[in-house]
């Protein structure tokens, strides 16, 4: 701590040393800089940058694929399966897909996430509900949050 010290006086110093002079706060009155080895201090903040990435958790989207005439032990597999990765921390997408006549007992397909949605109450919040796209229907789930109970 040197306090405030003119441009040359600082750089006279920071070269006695063998050290470089480092801008650390450009917008400050006056300026502040430290007297530093400059490789090393971007080394560490390469290394922290790192590290920080390392920490980050990555959420996947997961897909569950269901039929609207799913048989009970089918179903129930794949709601595990669907619990399962929403613990892990992922999304699930599930996709409901009519084909030929299964088009016109829609309904039976909106039963079915309608029931995959009760299933996961405790676990899961939906984040978008179930919506037609063509031939099939899609919902999506997210973890719930654990920190807002």
């Amino acid at each position: 701590m040197l306090g405030v010290v003119k441009l040359h006086k600082a750089l006279e110093i920071a070269e006695s040393a063998g050290l470089d002079l480092v801008e650390v706060s450009p917008n400050a009155k006056p300026p502040v800089c430290k007297i530093l080895d400059h490789g090393k201090f971007k080394f560490e903040a390469q290394k922290k940058a790192a590290k920080a990435r390392k920490k980050q958790k990555v959420i996947d989207i997961k897909e569950v694929k269901y039929r609207p005439n799913i048989d009970t032990n089918d179903f129930n597999i794949k709601t595990k399966n669907v619990i399962k990765f929403l613990s892990s921390g992922d999304k699930v997408k599930i996709t409901l897909r009519y084909r030929g006549r299964e088009m016109a007992h829609r309904d039976l397909g909106i039963n079915v996430l309608k029931k995959i949605k009760e299933e996961t109450v405790s676990v899961a919040k939906v984040e978008l509900e179930p919506k037609l796209e063509g031939r099939q229907a899609v919902m999506i789930l997210a973890p719930e949050d654990k920190t807002n109970k």
